[in-house]
């Protein structure tokens, strides 16, 4: 049984949507598309960006998937989601383009040469 979502008061930011659900149940169809989502919320509580600007940012990454002519589907709506996160984590200073670029192939690499079923560890050891 999956505890329904927190109230955005609990978290700090009453601005920040509950966690979307379908019938009860989260509606990612994988599981970093919850974490995407669950790093902008709690990067949002945390005080690192107000929602409002989260929103518009987002917004703007959906528009333009639209105007490339992208999928309107739940994959294209989360890639919109990850590049907002990446764009607000750059403008936020809490991370860069390069620094996010070595981890990406960190994890691909890692992802590679893990055998199948057991856990993806990076060589720093943590854990996916």
């Amino acid at each position: 049984m999956i505890p329904p979502s927190p109230d955005p008061a609990d978290i700090g930011n009453r601005d920040v949507p509950p966690l979307p659900r379908d019938d009860g149940l989260p509606t990612f169809a994988e599981p970093w598309q919850a974490q995407a989502f669950a790093l902008a919320v709690r990067l949002s509580a945390e005080g690192h960006f107000s929602w409002p600007e989260w929103v518009s940012v987002f917004s703007e990454e959906l528009a333009g998937s639209k105007a490339r002519g992208d999928p309107d589907d739940n994959a294209s709506y989360y890639l919109c989601w990850l590049a907002a996160l990446e764009r607000m984590v750059v403008s936020k200073g809490l991370s860069d383009l390069t620094e996010m670029a070595m981890r990406k192939e960190a994890w691909a690499d890692a992802y590679r040469h893990t055998p199948h079923g057991q856990p993806v560890e990076l060589r720093d050891g943590s854990n996916a």
